[in-house]
């Protein structure tokens, strides 16, 4: 029998909520994690009740607990690449900020700006949106979705133009570099604009129909986490997690009664019979 090879060990941090559902929050993240090879640590912000279906419980941590989360992450273990997702109040977005801004130096940090669920729970009121924003100086890259993007910025996106008004209005609220998702426009492509002060970059892949996509926002920021912190630069990790998030998609899994989960170990296995023709 040869030996098993022994490979770096690089770390990624998710401060995030909790999915009971197992297919979005800190759930979807370490599955990511380890679908990279990456060795997945988790600060827990909030404990959702959720399924495929509905958001029907939220109870937030204290901000001190969530400070002591990460001091103890970060003091004996070290972080390569952070992925934020739900923080769910301003009092531990600020917890945060707080944290990560006395950080040097300061790992790769990537910002999921999760306000509002697939079923239409409303997660951040709008302190925890100001708050939200006080976070982008420090981030590496912002992730909004289209809806998230417009909740930002107050623009309806709907032509390549407004994508780009909208990455320029995030990027003076203090981000660095901006990928504005088109997940929830409509084509053949599934188009992201990486937008910074290169200009903008419109990155694509193909676009999966499947009803099961809950997670997808989450998978996609968390493999970017991954791919930083193996080494890979923006623009290479936000390749390699659009095309983790399509091959999840194409052989996504049908659970519960609503929305299912796209499948983050697809290259390993598939559970059960497929049902989506572009599997």
């Amino acid at each position: 029998m040869s030996d098993v090879p022994i490979l770096p060990l690089t770390k990624a941090l998710t401060i995030a909520t909790s999915d009971s559902g197992g297919g979005a929050g800190i759930q979807a993240d370490l599955k990511t994690f380890a679908a990279f090879g990456v060795f997945g640590l988790c600060v827990v912000s909030g404990v959702s009740a959720q399924n495929t279906v509905a958001v029907t419980g939220l109870e937030l941590l204290s901000p001190a607990l969530v400070t002591s989360q990460l001091k103890a992450v970060f003091e004996d273990i070290g972080v390569d690449a952070v992925k934020i997702g739900l923080l769910g109040n301003a009092a531990n977005t600020l917890a945060v900020a707080s944290f990560l801004g006395s950080l040097k130096p300061r790992p790769p940090i990537i910002l999921d700006p999760v306000m509002v669920s697939a079923s239409g729970h409303i997660f951040l009121d709008d302190d925890a949106v100001k708050a939200l924003v006080s976070l982008l100086p420090l981030t590496t890259l912002i992730t909004p979705n289209l809806p998230e993007a417009k909740a930002l910025t107050g623009l309806d996106i709907q032509r390549d133009d407004d994508y780009i008004k909208a990455a320029e209005k995030i990027i003076s609220y203090g981000a660095t570099r901006v990928l504005v998702k088109g997940g929830h426009a409509s084509g053949p492509e599934a188009r992201d604009l990486f937008f910074g002060p290169e200009g903008p970059n419109w990155i694509s892949a193909e676009r999966v129909n499947t009803p099961n996509n809950h997670g997808t926002g989450c998978t996609l920021s968390s493999a970017i986490a991954s791919a930083l912190a193996r080494g890979e630069s923006l623009e290479e990790a936000i390749k390699l997690a659009k095309l983790f998030v399509t091959g999840g998609l194409k052989n996504s899994i049908v659970l519960g009664q609503g929305p299912g989960p796209l499948n983050h170990f697809f290259h390993f296995y598939n559970f059960g019979e497929k049902v989506h023709g572009n599997a």
